[in-house]
């Protein structure tokens, strides 16, 4: 399976199916599981003791012995009992482990999958349902192993172990409890047929209503600057009726568990047969209560199964879930065995031609220009013409459907993708920033910067004044999205950001759109400053920022049709003159505002 991205090599589980997925989870942690299924083996055959030691009993007063026969056999019940505790403090204790190195190592699985996928993939999934898939649907799969799991181990040796220590009372009496278990086997097969399908919608039903939440949440603000609440509120309450109804729809499949009527059978029939043989002299009074004692035992796997099963179901849907997360191969590949050498910054493209989609239209078409190392590239054009298209496949955030990009001479698809990632450096217009310290976020592409590295950063792109009027400076937390921050201000720590790494190559995406021209003329400086030596490519409309670059590029929906310096592009391409006539009214009436 292709991926951008591997956390560990370790993983190796099995993605065949669901049920062989959790198995290869659950051979992970052979210990535990060998420990909760031999606690819950025990827990039966301890459980025995108790009506076999009181048929005892009945059956030595019955036969005139003395109360010290009895009392060795509540002596005997005292003991059996107390190990049985011990047993099944080991027995829960590893199913409570057990079930939570899963969940760990299945969200750790999954959020690696999530990190390797394409942007592709990315961009066709709602947040919400990758959420609810990360968080509630693993969650599940602990709950599936405990209690799930755990209870219907341990029940099961319930349902067993009747069948070994009945015919050791009398042998025809082992007729009722396997009539009871071939009835309990085939009810329940009904029983999980029934609940697989609406454990699988309600799971679903949840994820579509998580993705609408988030959604919503995302765009809080424009839902209230539209004052659109009272819709969005309906439109959540139907979502929120649908998981409602699966949930109903699931306690009444639960209402209507048939092995709670099977039990009641089995204690009647059992009782009656008991009955008629004791009267006819083949067993004794004691042998009677020991009987029945261990038909009562069958209540502890009846009632546990009605939610056990009910949570298994609900892991096996997340479990199929998660697999379709897991097995959705993305297209890029991170070549851990690709070129990996420093960057010197030649970027050439050839023929290039690129669609998001397979099936969609390319919205690149025949793109062929070079840059030289430590050059200046400005690359122009109406909006919508590719222009932030062209440099995502400068650092394979996608690839090309057919021609070319070449790093130093190398297809950017033969490069290691990490190593190539590294040493670019994109600024966007859009900037986004974590909930995390402005250090922690200007050294985010360096982790292992110092506090003096990211001070000359933030100096250099201009944002130092404004971070130390903070009260907590560097370490003040920003909002999520940096929401606390000016837009300017969010710009200038994503320059720092890219100053920090010191990149061979700069791609600047518009990314001095929201600065006034005060900052704008200092941010300049800087940026003229770290151009030096690297490669820089900028999408702008600031005509000074056009001057400036070496080489221009003119986009005219997805095609070059232009290239060359400043002045030759005014002599010659008129779609530049517009474009350059365009951008110099908006500039002049900045400039006499300033």
């Amino acid at each position: 399976m292709t991926s951008e991205f591997t956390a560990r090599e370790t993983f190796h589980t099995d993605h065949s199916s669901p049920l062989r997925f959790i198995w290869s989870h659950i051979r992970r942690h052979p210990v535990f599981a060998v420990t909760m299924a031999f606690g819950a083996l025990a827990n039966a055959v301890f459980a025995m003791a108790i009506p076999y030691y009181t048929g005892a009993a009945f059956t030595a007063l019955s036969n005139g012995e003395g109360l010290d026969a009895v009392a060795s056999f509540a002596v005997a019940i005292i003991v059996s009992q107390l190990l049985r505790a011990g047993l099944q403090l080991m027995r829960n204790f590893s199913a409570e482990i057990f079930a939570q190195r899963i969940e760990r190592d299945v969200r750790d699985e999954l959020y690696a999958s999530l990190l390797g996928k394409s942007m592709t993939f990315h961009d066709m999934q709602p947040v919400g349902e990758i959420m609810a898939r990360v968080t509630n649907d693993v969650r599940e799969l602990n709950l599936m192993m405990n209690p799930g799991m755990n209870l219907i181990v341990g029940s099961g040796m319930f349902l067993l172990t009747p069948l070994v220590a009945v015919p050791r009372m009398y042998p025809a009496l082992v007729l009722t409890p396997l009539l009871f278990l071939i009835a309990y086997a085939l009810s329940q097969y009904r029983y999980l047929s029934e609940l697989a399908p609406v454990a699988q919608n309600l799971r679903s039903a949840f994820g579509t209503m998580n993705a609408h939440v988030a959604e919503a949440l995302e765009g809080l603000q424009v839902v209230k600057g539209t004052a659109q609440e009272k819709r969005e509120s309906v439109e959540f309450a139907g979502l929120s009726d649908t998981v409602r109804k699966y949930v109903v729809r699931q306690g009444d499949i639960e209402a209507r568990y048939l092995p709670m009527l099977l039990l009641g059978l089995v204690v009647a029939a059992g009782f009656l047969h008991s009955v008629i043989l004791f009267r006819q002299g083949l067993i004794e009074i004691g042998t009677v209560v020991a009987f029945n004692g261990q038909l009562l035992l069958f209540g502890f796997p009846v009632f546990t199964s009605l939610s056990s099963f009910s949570q298994v179901s609900l892991g096996y849907a997340s479990a199929k879930r998660i697999l379709d997360i897991l097995n959705t191969e993305t297209e890029l590949d991170q070549n851990a065995a690709g070129y990996a050498e420093p960057l010197k910054g030649a970027i050439e493209f050839e023929q290039v031609n690129f669609g998001y989609l397979s099936d969609d239209a390319e919205i690149l078409h025949d793109i062929s220009f070079a840059v030289r190392p430590g050059k200046t590239v400005a690359i122009v054009g109406q909006t919508g013409s590719g222009k932030t298209t062209l440099t995502k496949l400068i650092n394979r955030t996608y690839d090309v459907n057919s021609g070319r990009v070449l790093i130093d001479g190398v297809d950017v698809r033969q490069w290691n993708m990490a190593r190539l990632r590294s040493q670019i450096s994109v600024i966007e217009q859009d900037i986004f920033l974590f909930s995390r310290s402005i250090a922690d976020n200007i050294r985010f592409g360096k982790p292992e910067a110092t506090i003096e590295e990211v001070i000359e950063a933030a100096q250099k792109a201009q944002a130092h004044d404004f971070i130390m009027s903070f009260p907590e400076g560097y370490d003040t937390i920003v909002g999520q999205r940096g929401v606390t921050l000016s837009g300017g201000q969010r710009q200038r720590l994503a320059l720092a950001r890219a100053f920090v790494t010191n990149p061979p190559i700069l791609i600047l995406d518009d990314s001095t759109s929201a600065i006034d021209s005060a900052t704008e003329d200092k941010i300049q400086k800087a940026i003229w400053s770290a151009a030096k030596g690297r490669t820089t490519l900028l999408i702008t409309h600031r005509l000074s920022q056009i001057r400036w670059a070496d080489h221009i590029v003119v986009l005219r929906k997805g095609r070059v049709v232009a290239q060359g310096s400043h002045d030759d592009l005014l002599a010659t391409s008129d779609a530049y003159r517009r474009i350059f006539a365009r951008y110099e009214a908006p500039e002049r009436a900045r400039q006499s505002g300033d």
